[in-house]
């Protein structure tokens, strides 16, 4: 039981963590800097996704870590997992695959146009970002409910 307690609690750290974290981007942050000018609120994204998108990164490593665990040691393999479980895992590796497109692609072209000072390139970018991380955020959300009220199913 103990271990199942600390798999599942660290499972629910990394998605509050990811999850929270966008929605604070999107909510919080983002109408904030908006009022900046667009060198300082460039400069300031890049430095907050810096920040957050590897911590996102290991949160979803620990995502994977502890639900395949628990599929495999509490549930007793995906043979006989309960439907709500199924949709968390498929919604989960949707936004994984969104993240890590988010991350190869406008990340890169994000940063390398507010290094190079080029602000149109950058804003274009960071609008990118933002559609994504609203898809994301909309997806996490979902799975969040899901993973909090399917046991009642």
């Amino acid at each position: 039981m103990l271990l199942y307690v600390t798999l599942l609690g660290l499972h629910l750290l990394a998605a509050v963590y990811w999850v929270g974290g966008m929605a604070f981007a999107y909510m919080v942050l983002r109408p904030s800097a908006g009022e900046l000018e667009p060198p300082v609120r460039l400069a300031l994204w890049r430095r907050v996704f810096e920040r957050f998108f590897p911590v996102v990164g290991g949160a979803i490593v620990l995502l994977l870590v502890t639900g395949l665990w628990m599929i495999a040691d509490v549930f007793g393999g995906f043979s006989g997992l309960a439907l709500y479980i199924n949709l968390m895992m498929a919604i989960g590796i949707i936004m994984m695959l969104i993240f890590f497109h988010l991350v190869m692609a406008p990340w890169k072209r994000f940063k390398a146009a507010v290094d190079g000072s080029d602000w149109p390139a950058a804003a274009r970018q960071l609008g990118q970002i933002r559609m994504i991380v609203g898809i994301n955020l909309i997806l996490g959300v979902i799975t969040v409910v899901i993973g909090g009220t399917g046991h009642f199913w």
